[in-house]
């Protein structure tokens, strides 16, 4: 039934002026509307909805994950805009911080301002 729909994807900020900027100019995605209660950014033709909110506790775990076909270019890419990767005590990561899952796939963890958890993988 939602299989051909388009996602709709949510994350919480307490400050709407660093999240636009973060979202807008250091991942680069397209604002697409922008009001008292929420940033809408265009993912590719799905939507990010940033929504403002009063309090806010990060959740520990990662709840939004961009596909890339370079990882390693795309951290170089970020980190050259700030963006710190995480580093955690229970992943084998390489120097650049990805993690190869079981699998094979290469995954790497940043914050947003809020300090949501974000990935890239390929």
């Amino acid at each position: 039934m939602l299989a051909d729909k388009k996602l709709k994807a949510f994350a919480a900020t307490t400050n709407p002026g660093q999240a636009k900027t973060f979202y807008q100019d250091v991942l680069g995605l397209e604002l697409a509307s922008e009001d008292s209660f929420a940033l809408q950014f265009n993912c590719n033709g799905g939507y990010l909805r940033v929504t403002t909110v009063q309090q806010f506790t990060p959740q520990t775990f990662t709840v939004l994950g961009w596909s890339v076909p370079d990882i390693y270019e795309t951290i170089q890419q970020l980190t050259a805009k700030g963006v710190v990767f995480e580093r955690y005590s229970f992943f084998n990561q390489d120097e650049a911080g990805v993690w190869t899952a079981p699998g094979g796939t290469k995954i790497a963890w940043f914050k947003d301002p809020d300090g949501n958890v974000l990935s890239l993988d390929c």
